[in-house]
């Protein structure tokens, strides 16, 4: 909750102080900066629902430790540096729109995140509250990789980095992707030793044809 809460804080803010934060900034934002607010608070609003209604955890507790580095994580990257960049005047972002770009980028925006819950719903009827069992999940994305959560969430945050035109977007993809890629390797490791025959071996753990 601590961790999300950062972005779903920042970008508003950002985004309402604008004329207050930079000089020289117009009073109305860019439409394309309205939609990176729109995407991005909606993104960190559902991983908040999720984390509430959704996720079932295997465990209890994680060190305090964790709070901070993954809190530095999205307060820093996703949050302050995303948003410095995307809602200052100078940004690609304040200029008019291409509707050959941001129109695909909505659509890859909303598959990724409709299919990331598609995947959260699945592993939770995996497991009986409180519990700690695992299922073998199925479902959309489960017979393409190890982990289609986090694909679906890689082609959400390409969908935004298209619709911010920000370098400071693409870093946070870059770290995000590669700490997914990370998981992912270990989730197939993890299946494969505790499901046995059960789990159909996955050549990609994350993206087809790539990881």
């Amino acid at each position: 909750m601590i961790e999300y809460l950062g972005p779903l804080l920042i970008h508003p803010l950002f985004y309402i102080l604008r004329p207050y934060i930079y000089h020289h900034a117009p009073t109305e934002p860019s439409t394309l900066q309205t939609l990176s607010c729109v995407t991005i608070s909606l993104h960190f609003l559902k991983r908040e629902l999720e984390t509430l209604f959704v996720h079932r955890f295997s465990n209890a507790t994680m060190p305090a430790f964790n709070i901070f580095k993954n809190s530095a994580h999205y307060w820093a990257l996703a949050g302050l540096l995303i948003a410095y960049f995307t809602y200052s005047p100078t940004s690609l972002a304040a200029g008019p729109s291409n509707p050959a770009i941001t129109y695909p980028a909505l659509a890859l925006y909303t598959l990724g995140e409709l299919g990331n819950l598609n995947t959260h719903l699945v592993l939770r009827s995996l497991r009986s509250p409180g519990g700690t069992e695992r299922g073998v999940p199925q479902g959309l994305g489960f017979d393409w990789v190890t982990c289609p959560n986090y694909l679906f969430e890689t082609i959400a945050w390409v969908g935004i980095l298209l619709i911010t035109q920000s370098w400071a977007t693409g870093v946070f993809v870059a770290v995000a992707v590669g700490q997914m890629a990370l998981w992912a390797r270990k989730k197939e490791v993890r299946y494969r030793r505790e499901l046995g025959g059960k789990y159909n071996k996955k050549r990609y753990s994350m993206i087809p044809g790539i990881w």
